[in-house]
């Protein structure tokens, strides 16, 4: 029989303190003129110097919960939400992929979701890490059930083609992300390389098919989180997981590509964008070819 996620929040320390003050939380944490930046200036250098930082729990536990019920939503009313996902009943079939695929874009069809790419902490967060105002392109969540493959070692902006500059994730942990339910691998300091011309990932343990190998002088590490944590890195940062396993955890996860306003070009699959006040914004689309010549993403990342 195939599992399915819990909705317990799985947060170390005191669950039941950590809820009454997500609920608190609540009351203040949509007012933009309430909201100031997770990071000061140390947290900024470090971001600047390995590629990445962590802001733990940005988000509060009923966001965690709200997130966890609107995904659970869309994938048990629907088998295909073209664009989004398609999947199969769960408990058919050997791959639990095919059951719990990542949806893609799901703030195209989730006003919940869009408040949520557009959040006014991450945006606090991202405007301190970037320097500018952020322009919201892409969300993705993914299920990453018990016995799934994890996703080899890649590079964000490979996909995006984002210039001047690169693209910034924000990373979600809608579980906790350890290693042993496939979180995600990091390797520090490869946000100031360029973008590297992928080569063919192994199947049996990766669902996507382009892999960065680490390069020389640098290692991957693991970044363990808590439901709530936000991991923010750079679009040149090399990153992957392994696969989830255990028998019973699921590690979700809503992730969200940012770029800065100055950003002049991005891929034409990441249409509309949005600023954070929900308005659209106009960019052109990437030209010339990546790191592989004129081969490139076939679609969205």
């Amino acid at each position: 029989m195939y599992a399915r996620p819990c909705d317990t929040i799985g947060r170390a320390g005191d669950h039941e303190r950590d809820w009454h003050e997500g609920i608190q939380m609540a009351t203040t944490e949509h007012a933009p003129s309430a909201v100031a930046s997770p990071f000061g200036p140390t947290e900024v250098a470090s971001y600047h110097r390995d590629g990445y930082v962590i802001a733990r729990g940005l988000l509060s536990m009923r966001e965690v919960l709200e997130i966890r019920r609107e995904t659970t939503r869309l994938h048990d009313d629907h088998l295909d939400l073209p664009g989004c996902f398609h999947r199969s009943p769960v408990g058919e079939g050997a791959d639990p992929l095919a059951a719990w695929p990542r949806m893609m874009h799901p703030h195209r069809q989730s006003a919940v979701l869009m408040d949520f790419l557009v959040h006014p902490r991450v945006g606090a967060a991202l405007q301190a890490l970037l320097g500018e105002a952020p322009i919201a392109t892409q969300s993705m969540f993914y299920w990453k059930p018990p016995g799934a493959r994890g996703q080899a070692l890649h590079q964000d902006n490979f996909y995006l083609k984002v210039h001047p500059g690169t693209c910034i994730a924000a990373w979600a942990a809608i579980d906790p992300a350890s290693q042993r339910n496939g979180a995600l691998n990091v390797v520090p300091g490869s946000h100031a390389m360029d973008l590297f011309c992928p080569e063919e990932a192994d199947p049996d343990v990766s669902f996507t098919r382009e892999f960065v190998p680490v390069p020389a002088g640098l290692e991957a590490v693991p970044v363990d989180l808590d439901a709530g944590d936000v991991l923010f890195f750079g679009g040149n940062v090399i990153h992957g997981s392994e696969p989830n396993r255990t028998v019973g955890d699921f590690r979700r996860a809503f992730i969200c590509h940012y770029v800065g306003e100055s950003a002049r070009e991005l891929s034409r699959w990441y249409r509309p964008i949005y600023r954070f006040d929900g308005t659209e914004v106009e960019i052109g689309d990437a030209t010339g070819g990546g790191p592989c010549g004129d081969v490139g993403a076939a679609g969205p990342h």
